[in-house]
């Protein structure tokens, strides 16, 4: 998750949309009940606003091979069509789950057809939609195992300067490891642990055939620190190693194209619209993923020696 540290711990509360179809005052009212019931004596951070572009609809758009983006202009959400279904990794917000499964369906796949789910990591604005997703598609989740009670529980993990952003839970029907492989019909993907940012925070490496020769595919997950306690975190007391190795080894990965959670990292929409205007290489940077992770790790140093101020 990306988001500006805050100053004093705090639970955010969200107000959640309405179910599919619309919803009363009163669900809704309910809904802020359930919520209230779990944040109890602690104290409420009102009035914190996610950026625009997290829930601005964006248009599908193809990326290379057999991944279109369907998420919103400023949370990723990538779609993989195979010969047996397809994939989709994250779901976003909670509010965007609407138009992802719109987009899905604009990109040419059945929301039934949709197999799999795989989550980078449990924070709100990347997992909040997989459980709506999740329901309308009749998918099966894969996350990285240390996420798992989070996802199903809708606590984030560890320890934040920003508090508690709860999100809707959801069942995960199968948890992975480190180089564990997810396969549907042509196409697999091979999960990375990357903790840090989260226990189970997952990075998913695909190939894609091509000519000259194939593309590696990297969807790497965060290693910012973004409110992150690194000093003291007794729910996280392994951060600073996770981070770490984390960084050390997504740095070592190859990558042809890297496709974050966040798309502003890699300039996602933006080479969009030139692939949409013929640019078929657009997205192909082997550079990028080790000057992201250089920054990352600047950032990460910085980050760590003020906290243990």
């Amino acid at each position: 998750m990306q988001r500006l540290p805050l100053t004093a711990p705090s639970v955010r509360l969200r107000l959640p949309p309405p179910p599919s179809g619309g919803g009363s005052l009163g669900s809704r009212v309910r809904s802020w009940v359930g919520v209230l019931a779990i944040a109890t004596s602690a104290p409420l951070l009102l009035g914190a606003a996610d950026p625009p572009a997290w829930t601005r609809p964006q248009a599908p758009f193809p990326i290379a091979g057999p991944i279109t983006y369907v998420g919103s202009e400023g949370i990723a959400a990538y779609l993989i069509k195979t010969n047996a279904g397809a994939i989709l990794i994250d779901g976003t917000l909670a509010e965007n789950a609407g138009m992802i499964e719109r987009n899905i369906a604009a990109a040419g796949v059945r929301p039934q057809d949709v197999k799999f789910i795989l989550v980078t990591h449990a924070h709100f604005d990347h997992a909040a939609g997989v459980a709506a997703l999740k329901r309308a598609t009749g998918a099966r989740v894969a996350a990285g195992a240390r996420d798992v009670r989070a996802l199903e529980t809708g606590t984030p993990p560890g320890e934040t300067s920003y508090g508690v952003i709860r999100f809707p839970p959801v069942h995960v029907d199968r948890s992975v490891g480190d180089h564990e492989k997810v396969t549907l019909g042509n196409v697999t993907l091979t999960a990375r642990a990357t903790p840090g940012h989260t226990p189970g925070c997952t990075t998913w490496t695909m190939r894609i055939p091509a000519q000259p020769r194939p593309l590696d595919v990297v969807f790497p997950c965060s290693v910012s620190v973004a409110g992150n306690r690194l000093i003291g975190n007794r729910a996280y007391p392994g951060i600073v190693a996770d981070y770490r190795r984390s960084i050390a080894m997504l740095g070592m990965l190859h990558a042809d194209i890297v496709l974050p959670s966040h798309p502003e990292l890699a300039d996602v929409i933006a080479k969009g619209k030139r692939r949409q205007a013929g640019d078929t290489t657009a997205f192909v940077d082997p550079t990028l993923l080790p000057k992201i992770v250089a920054k990352a790790k600047i950032a990460f140093d910085a980050d760590l020696a003020k906290q243990a101020r």
